[in-house]
C-alpha cells in the first residue's frame, strides 16, 4: 500500500491540492480521471493508461516529491520504461534514485496577457489537411527531433507563416485541459533571426488566449536564446521540471 497522507479522488480534488495551478491544469485533462495522492506537501497523480509512457507528475517540494514518487515506484503503480513530471532535481539523485535511463530538465512558462505586438504577427494564419506535406518539410529540414507533426491526434491546430507558397514557420497549438499549449515552434533555417519566431509565438498566444485564461509553452533549460525570447512576449510565470524516464 502507498504510504502517503490522503488519497485524492478525481481531476477536481488535485486541482484543489495544487491551488489549481497552470501545470497541473494543464497535464491532466478535463476527462481525465486520476489516481493521486498527498504527502508532505507534494501532490502525486498518476494517468489513466492511454497507449503512452507517459504516467503523470508531482508537484511540491524535491524531497517530498522525490520521496512520494519513492513510494509509487515500490508499490508497483509505475512501471520502468515510464517517465514523471518532477521538480527539477539533480540529476545525479534523480538516476542514483530510480535508475534512470533519461533526464530532460525544462521549464514550464505561462502568461496570461497578449503579448507586445511584434512585426508580423498578423501573417500567423490557422493551417488546414492540405498544408500537411508543406508542413511535414518544414519540420523535417528545420527541426526533424521535434514530436509535433502532421496528424498527430494531439494537436488540436496548426499555425503558420507562409512567404509565398512556401511555409517559413509553423507552430502546433497542443492545448489539454484548460490551458492553451504551443508547441513544435519551428522556423526555417535560412529565415532565421528575421523576427518570424517572435511573430509566430505572439500571433499563436493572441489566437489562444482568446479561448483560454492561461497559455503556456515547453522549453529545455539549456535553450537561452528561446528563454529570453519567451520571457520577452510575456511568459513570466515559471516551473522548473525534470522528466525523469524510470529504469
Amino acid at each position: 500500500m502507498i504510504d502517503t497522507d490522503r488519497e485524492l479522488a478525481g481531476r477536481a480534488a488535485v486541482l484543489a491540492a495544487t491551488d489549481h495551478h497552470p501545470f497541473v491544469r494543464h497535464a491532466v485533462r478535463l476527462d481525465d480521471a486520476p489516481r493521486a495522492w498527498a504527502r508532505d506537501g507534494a501532490v502525486a497523480w498518476l494517468l489513466p493508461a492511454a497507449g503512452t509512457d507517459r504516467a503523470g507528475g508531482v508537484l511540491g517540494p524535491v524531497d517530498a516529491a522525490v520521496g512520494l514518487v519513492a513510494a509509487l515506484v515500490a508499490d508497483g503503480a509505475v512501471r520502468p520504461g515510464q517517465y514523471l513530471q518532477l521538480p527539477r532535481a539533480d540529476r545525479r539523485l534523480l538516476v542514483d534514485r530510480f535508475a534512470a535511463t533519461r533526464v530532460d530538465d525544462w521549464d514550464f512558462l505561462w502568461t496570461t496577457a497578449a503579448p507586445p505586438r511584434q512585426p508580423g504577427q498578423d501573417r500567423v494564419v490557422r493551417l488546414g489537411r492540405t498544408d500537411h506535406p508543406a508542413l511535414a518539410a518544414l519540420i523535417d529540414d528545420a527541426f526533424p527531433t521535434s514530436s509535433s507533426r502532421p496528424q498527430d491526434p494531439t494537436v488540436t491546430d496548426w499555425y503558420g507563416i507562409w512567404e509565398a507558397d512556401r511555409l517559413v514557420a509553423c507552430g502546433a497549438d497542443r492545448s489539454r485541459g484548460d490551458i492553451g499549449f504551443l508547441a513544435g515552434l519551428t522556423v526555417a533555417r535560412d529565415r532565421r533571426g528575421r523576427g518570424l519566431g517572435a511573430a509566430l509565438t505572439a500571433g499563436m498566444t493572441r489566437a489562444l488566449l482568446a479561448r483560454y485564461d492561461h497559455v503556456a509553452l515547453g522549453v529545455y533549460a539549456d535553450n537561452l536564446a528561446a528563454l529570453r525570447l519567451y520571457r520577452r512576449l510575456g511568459f513570466t510565470g515559471t516551473l522548473r521540471r525534470s522528466s525523469v524516464w524510470l529504469g
